[in-house]
């Protein structure tokens, strides 16, 4: 981290305005094997929902699946299991959809990790339920690659926008190009506009 900071350091003025108010970025570190499948399986549970609904739903998910969210458990679980949980009936298809591509081997979590950041959102999105997004995120947060660019992103859209002073939030073409100058450490920049977007709210609130 300290290394990917240095060198990020002098390139763009905002940028280094960014990191000196907030600091360094978290310390990344790969989620275990074991764990990423569930780790799958709460960003399906928390897409589009506000965060303590999304938290209740999840943590009643876990409890329902004996605190073990696995494929097999998942399987096992009936429909209606998953409903009294709170999921939607489209969220649950999602979730049953990645747990039989794991279980038949089509997804293979365990070598993932292998894969080019292109090849992981790839392999990811043929689950039903999971797009670029949820994809970008599990490279973010459990694969801890350090060059994602979530232009889709509306937090790094706005703290972009923030940071930077552009006119209206850059669309997600634009800040594809506006990322470029911060390879090959994008994950980081995105992180400094989670942070820029969440002051901002912060600042305009009555």
């Amino acid at each position: 981290m300290s290394a990917a900071l240095d060198t990020l350091t002098g390139r763009d003025p905002v940028l280094d305005g960014l990191m000196a108010t907030f600091g360094p970025p978290p310390a990344r570190r790969r989620v275990p094997t074991q764990s990423r499948f569930g780790q799958l399986v709460r960003a399906i549970v928390y897409q589009q929902l506000a965060g303590v609904a999304a938290q209740a739903i999840h943590g009643r998910l876990v409890a329902a699946l004996g605190n073990e969210v696995s494929a097999e458990r998942v399987l096992l679980a009936s429909p209606e299991t998953l409903a009294l949980c709170g999921l939607s009936s489209a969220k649950a298809a999602s979730i049953r959809d990645l747990a039989e591509r794991v279980a038949s081997g089509e997804i293979a979590l365990e070598r993932i990790g292998r894969l080019g950041d292109d090849e992981v959102v790839a392999h990811l999105t043929l689950v039903r339920g999971i797009g670029p997004w949820t994809a970008q995120m599990f490279l973010m947060n459990t694969l801890s690659r350090l060059d994602v660019w979530p232009t889709g992103d509306f937090g790094v859209r706005a703290g972009f926008s923030v940071a930077w002073g552009h006119d209206g939030m850059p669309s997600p073409r634009e800040l594809e190009r506006l990322g470029e100058p911060f390879r090959p450490y994008r994950s980081l920049v995105a992180w400094y506009c989670w942070q820029a977007a969440d002051e901002a709210k912060v600042k305009t609130k009555p």
